[in-house]
């Protein structure tokens, strides 16, 4: 989705080297302040207010599916239906925000987090489908990052009647059309490789879904994007694989979760239960269910 474009960007460009190559983790990072009450949203969040209270607050992307949107005034999405997994595991009930993103993840984190939006709404306890980056989490210490639950890559998708024998790749696309959501981190690719010579034959549509029914209608060939956005459009007529992707250094990227970093005990009961639920196959079952390849993290 374009509304998490700018965040993943960020992060693709720590991915690209903003830390020297043997550089320890977090050694060139001054830490930054804390605020401490920050909004008055905040406080009383803690995990055992939660418990007491009987429901935990969720923020996440509107119009964003596969993962989380409104459809016949009903939430739903597969964060939607992790999110209630975390809530069981708590014994509490699930209730949901939808927000728009902000101009980068920094603002996104600091509106629905840390501190609250500037008019309207208030922070959550926890917020869905954050990409996860080591350097970026250094950077943003007013966030616990955690609850890794699923590892997203690019993909493209096709049309079997185009390609009967061999699905494309990106060089195909120097005299095939393909369609992207605009701009959006495959729009990026494209459009940069290799030297701008693929720009003609890119269309672009305004979501990830838009492109997927334009292939459908047999208005490109192919279609590129994250796989899960892509898979919730293919259709008997189209299939999708995640080749190879040359000079793209974030092609894959780590889904997880956030929450406020006064509240320890909440991020640890959202880690656990995110690992239940990964260890037992209920998290992979969610993914089924929506139609979507899961691919759990290898975490260190």
């Amino acid at each position: 989705m374009k509304q998490q474009l700018a965040g993943f960007l960020a992060i693709a460009a720590l991915a690209c080297g903003w830390a020297q190559p043997g550089q320890a983790r977090c050694a060139d990072h001054v830490p930054q302040p804390k605020p401490q009450n920050a909004s008055r949203d905040i406080v009383g969040q803690d995990l055992e207010t939660i418990i007491e209270r009987g429901f935990i607050t969720f923020a996440a992307y509107e119009e964003f599916p596969p993962w989380s949107y409104e459809e016949a005034g009903r939430i739903q999405g597969a964060d939607i239906d992790l999110a209630r997994l975390i809530a069981a595991e708590l014994g509490v009930e699930a209730r949901f925000t939808l927000v728009a993103a902000g101009e980068n993840l920094d603002a996104d984190l600091r509106n629905w987090i840390w501190k609250g939006p500037v008019v309207g709404g208030s922070v959550a306890n926890v917020m869905l489908h954050v990409p996860y980056d080591s350097e970026f989490a250094c950077r943003v210490e007013q966030v616990v990052f955690t609850g890794q639950y699923h590892v997203e890559e690019v993909a493209i998708a096709y049309r079997r009647d185009a390609y009967p024998e061999e699905a494309p790749v990106p060089a195909y696309f120097r005299f095939d059309s393909v369609a992207v959501e605009n701009d959006s981190i495959a729009d990026f690719y494209l459009s940069a490789f290799p030297g701008g010579q693929l720009s003609s034959n890119i269309r672009r549509y305004p979501t990830a879904a838009d492109a997927m029914a334009g292939l459908d209608r047999a208005e490109t060939k192919a279609a590129m994007g994250p796989l899960a956005q892509l898979e919730a459009g293919i259709t008997a007529q189209t299939a999708v694989h995640t080749p190879p992707l040359p000079g793209f250094s974030a092609g894959t990227w780590t889904a997880g979760v956030a929450v406020h970093f006064s509240y320890r005990p909440l991020a640890y009961a959202v880690e656990d239960a995110i690992a239940s639920g990964l260890q037992d196959g209920r998290i992979s079952a969610i993914f089924a269910a929506h139609g979507l390849s899961h691919r759990p993290p290898q975490l260190r």
